[in-house]
């Protein structure tokens, strides 16, 4: 999953990065309302974990913004209002869940997952296309039976096409999806991964899986 972070306390934030990057999730920090919403309305999230009261652009009128604007990503809102008409406030405005702060790391990635279920991204807890399957709360990866072992970036670009099956994406969209907006991406990045990760998901005798389609880009697909 891939999680846009507006926080504009520069520990906590980071403090967030590391600890969800460590749980396998792809996070890009803005550190005001107003690159925040740009980047909550030009990115492809899954979520967004969105402070209120930030500089530029408060938390409550970047809800409304992107909900005007048709954005349905889910939004978990992290304050120190505690106040249950703050909350209400919150959650009128178009977020979908509200955690104040201090809270617990634990609880927060409780709330992702929660947030991770609903069906209004179409999220299930097992991907899967054919043989292959991905458990998105265990991580565990097989085929065919078989148990596979990723790595963190492997599991975001498996995901990333396991959400879409048989769709040419192209290697700026997995860029856009699979990393960081403030990585350092090499021009042979992106095929550096699609041939680690098909060493790791393809077995003799089953059909061949992530096509390369010339002058366009990668297809999760299959062919014998």
């Amino acid at each position: 999953m891939r999680l846009l972070i507006v926080e504009d306390e520069s520990r906590l934030a980071a403090s967030l990065k590391k600890g969800l990057e460590l749980e396998r999730y792809t996070v890009d920090l803005a550190a005001d309302g107003i690159a925040g919403f740009d980047l909550a309305v030009d990115g492809d999230y899954d979520l967004i974990i969105l402070d209120l009261m930030l500089p530029g652009l408060d938390g409550l009128e970047i809800c409304r913004r992107l909900r005007r604007q048709q954005i349905s990503t889910p939004i978990l809102i992290l304050t120190a209002r505690g106040d249950i008409r703050d909350r209400i406030t919150g959650l009128d405005s178009g977020a979908d869940d509200y955690l104040p702060k201090p809270f617990s790391f634990e609880e927060l990635l409780a709330r992702i997952r929660a947030l991770a279920r609903r069906p209004r991204r179409l999220n299930t807890e097992i991907l899967s296309f054919g043989d292959l399957k991905f458990n998105l709360q265990t991580y565990e990866v097989s085929r065919a039976g078989h148990s596979l072992t990723l790595s963190r970036r492997e599991f975001s670009l498996l995901e990333y096409f396991l959400r879409h099956p048989r769709q040419i994406l192209t290697k700026d969209q997995i860029i856009a999806h699979v990393w960081n907006y403030d990585s350092d991406i090499l021009p042979n990045t992106v095929e550096v991964f699609i041939k680690k990760l098909r060493a790791k998901i393809n077995f003799p005798k089953l059909p061949l899986l992530i096509q390369t389609v010339r002058g366009f880009g990668y297809r999760l697909d299959s062919h014998v």
